[in-house]
């Protein structure tokens, strides 16, 4: 039964090894870089870097994107079936009713957020 793995462990002996090889080489025979203050600094399209990299976000704006992705993918969730309203209602009439309870569902965490502040930028 070991017997069957042996070849799997001398291919990943062979590529552990390889890799050791080529990496020891390139430490011994490569070049060693200069370093240099200019050198070490990020390019920024031809513009000397000052002041930090990039602003810092509200965490409002975050919170006011994930709203917005969850309230897109609901409406998502009504397209088809408003598509297909007028063949769903000759099924089942009770299809009103279920996109009632789920634009009700909606107004209520919509409400819940608006209560929150979620979507104040001023506070």
């Amino acid at each position: 039964m070991l017997s069957d793995y042996l070849p799997v462990a001398l291919q990943a002996i062979a590529a552990i090894g390889f890799a050791a090889i080529a990496l020891g080489l390139s430490v011994l025979l490569g070049k060693k870089g200069s370093h240099s203050e200019i050198k070490e600094t990020p390019y920024e399209c031809g513009m000397l870097p000052i002041g930090e990299g990039a602003p810092r976000f509200s965490v409002k704006f975050y919170l006011v994107a994930m709203l917005f992705v969850i309230f897109d993918i609901e409406v998502v969730f009504m397209y088809p079936w408003a598509v297909q309203f007028s063949d769903l209602v000759k099924q089942n009439g009770m299809v009103i009713w279920s996109m009632a309870g789920f634009v009700s569902i909606l107004t209520i965490a919509y409400l819940y957020a608006l209560k929150k502040g979620a979507l104040n930028w001023k506070s």
